[in-house]
């Protein structure tokens, strides 16, 4: 429920009240400042409120904007000014003082806007939305009412609204093939009372059935999945758009959209490795090396943005020439399809699928992805080497979140805390990359069931210590992270296809899943700044050094067979825990109340 107090001299023929009833407003009247104050103390406490004048002139999508936006505790335009329980502290002291003060000398005579004033001389943060070509306005007279009135005739706000419901910033085939439709799909889902999580489960069951197809291993099937993938993706920038368009907003349904991508694209490659079975064609390392590449490149964007996003002295020549290059028009398209954003990689997939065979839209995947990768890291990396920024504390817990550190690994950095703080500060990379490609290395050099990738996985535990032993304040401490899970998820690939039995791959691919699984959800907990999953989870589960040290054990103790049972078992245990715990807490968060959040999704 949402309480609107009208205030000021109401105007004969304003259409405010029906605008604010449009937009699930109760209406409260207030003769002056002392009745607002009244009022406002009777809504209670854990409802939004909004100040409005009973003057306004402007458009329904302007009051929308500016009154409804569940993201923000305080948000302004000219005329209105509202408040969510979280800010309603806030409000009812300026209102106070406000009124104690008399109406204060300002020029400015409009109670929301004096409250929104006293709000700013508080120093309290209020959301004032970009309103571009939407007009929101208190005319001082009637000649000034008929301008603001002609004004608003002349702009078509439901365009504006569509418009505006599109990412600015997106892929060419996203822009070019899809939003021109998908936002008319979003509207017409806001009419029928849809919601974007429906519409992310939409997108979801349409890519499993998708995968479905593709693993019936007929041509049939494949054209089928091609269709369904796209139709999928169609619907994945429905939600967003929906979201944008209705100002529906939620912690909850951003962890849906983001971890729903990550579902639907890995089961469409296990899909397509099922489909390419049944015609006799084995591609499941090419469908977990798919994964693991990219899982691996969306951990270098998520440990470049945490390391930069709140760190100071953040330029460089390299990116003050990516700026310039930006000014350009065709340089930016063609340097957002270099990347193989997820529409352009989502639509060559699907393609492939309906017109080659799994094994070459595979190929195809990878080499696309191998390329996009070495762009866009190498790209990073000349950043950080050519900038003097300075890395907060935060953000060097969130890399240490990242790492996702068990007790093996977390010990030994204890232990050598004292002795690291001497070492160069390139030493955290390049010792984790050393101690990564030693495990990766012996276990694809050696005989299955050997111990010499034990030896390499105990070498590996120390080496990964060493490299969170200080805090990841480094200019490329940020590669820590995708170095640990590039040498965990080759480890599991390497020795499930030495195993060379049936079975073990699909297994790894499903062990890796569920890691992959947590690990995307460690990012989205800190993107929502909830924090890292809690510490038992991360003991419980073995960390990432543990897991690879209990995966080479296993290797070398137990038959091919045997480990490909392991591995199933393994994959299970660390799915059924991971899920139960992300699940029990973003409902919960939900439930609590989280400030709402919007993810614009990855461009990877």
């Amino acid at each position: 429920m949402s309480t609107a107090i009208l205030t000021g001299q109401p105007v004969p023929g304003s259409s405010i009240e029906a605008d604010l009833r449009s937009l699930g407003f109760d209406l409260r009247i207030a003769a002056d400042a002392t009745e607002a104050e009244t009022l406002l103390a009777e809504v209670p406490g854990d409802e939004r409120v909004a100040l409005v004048d009973a003057r306004f002139v402007g458009h329904v999508h302007a009051l929308r904007l500016g009154l409804t936006d569940p993201r923000f505790p305080l948000a302004a335009i000219p005329g209105a000014v509202t408040a969510q329980p979280a800010g309603r502290q806030a409000l009812t002291r300026a209102m106070a003082r406000e009124n104690s003060a008399g109406g204060g000398t300002t020029l400015v005579d409009s109670l929301a806007d004096r409250i929104h004033t006293a709000l700013g001389a508080d120093g309290t943060d209020v959301h004032r939305p970009e309103l571009g070509s939407l007009v929101a306005a208190v005319p001082a007279d009637p000649q000034a009412r008929n301008e603001a009135r002609q004004a608003v005739a002349d702009v078509d706000d439901e365009a504006v609204r569509l418009k505006s419901a599109v990412k600015s910033r997106d892929g060419f085939f996203t822009t070019y093939c899809i939003s021109p439709y998908s936002r008319y799909i979003a509207r017409w889902c806001a009419r029928r009372g849809l919601t974007p999580n429906q519409v992310t489960t939409a997108s979801l069951f349409t890519a499993l059935i998708a995968a479905a197809c593709a693993a019936t291993g007929t041509r049939g099937g494949f054209v089928a999945a091609g269709v369904l993938l796209i139709a999928s993706f169609v619907l994945d920038c429905t939600d967003g758009q929906l979201a944008r368009y209705s100002l529906q907003y939620s912690t909850l349904g951003a962890w849906l959209d983001a971890t729903f991508d990550r579902a639907k694209e890995y089961a469409y490659y296990a899909g397509l490795a099922l489909g390419a079975a049944r015609g006799g064609d084995d591609v499941w390392a090419l469908a977990l090396g798919a994964m693991v590449l990219q899982t691996c490149r969306h951990v270098v964007d998520f440990s470049f943005n945490e390391a930069n996003h709140d760190a100071t002295a953040n330029t460089s020549p390299t990116a003050a020439l990516s700026d310039k290059l930006d000014s350009v028009g065709w340089t930016v398209w063609v340097r957002r399809m270099i990347v193989l954003p997820i529409g352009e990689r989502w639509a060559m997939i699907a393609v492939l699928t309906a017109l080659t065979t799994p094994r070459i839209t595979f190929y195809a995947l990878l080499i696309g992805c191998a390329f996009a990768a070495t762009y866009t890291t190498a790209g990073r990396v000349l950043r950080s080497l050519t900038r003097r920024a300075e890395r907060t504390d935060r953000a060097a817990g969130a890399l240490a979140d990242l790492a996702d550190s068990g007790t093996l690994a977390q010990g030994v950095a204890e232990a050598s805390r004292k002795a690291a703080r001497t070492l160069p500060g390139f030493t955290a990379p390049v010792v984790a990359l050393l101690g990564g490609l030693a495990v990766v290395l012996t276990a694809a050099l050696t005989d299955f069931g050997g111990p010499w990738p034990v030896v390499a996985a105990l070498v590996y535990a120390l080496t990964s210590g060493l490299a969170v032993a200080r805090p990841l304040k480094g200019a490329l401490d940020w590669l820590v992270p995708p170095i640990l899970r590039a040498a965990e998820y080759g480890t599991v690939l390497v020795l499930a296809a030495r195993a060379d039995v049936n079975g073990a791959l699909p297994a790894a691919f499903g062990l890796v899943a569920a890691v992959a699984y947590h690990h995307y959800d460690t990012v989205y907990r800190i993107r929502g700044d909830a924090g890292a999953p809690p510490a038992w989870l991360v003991r419980s589960i073995g960390g990432h050094e543990g897991r690879t040290l209990l995966v080479t054990v296993l290797a070398a103790l137990l038959t091919a067979s045997q480990f490909t049972v392991a591995l199933t078992a393994l994959a299970v245990a660390v799915a059924l825990v991971v899920l139960v715990e992300s699940i029990r807490f973003w409902v919960a968060v939900h439930k609590g109340g989280a400030p709402a959040v919007h993810d614009e999704g990855e461009t990877a």
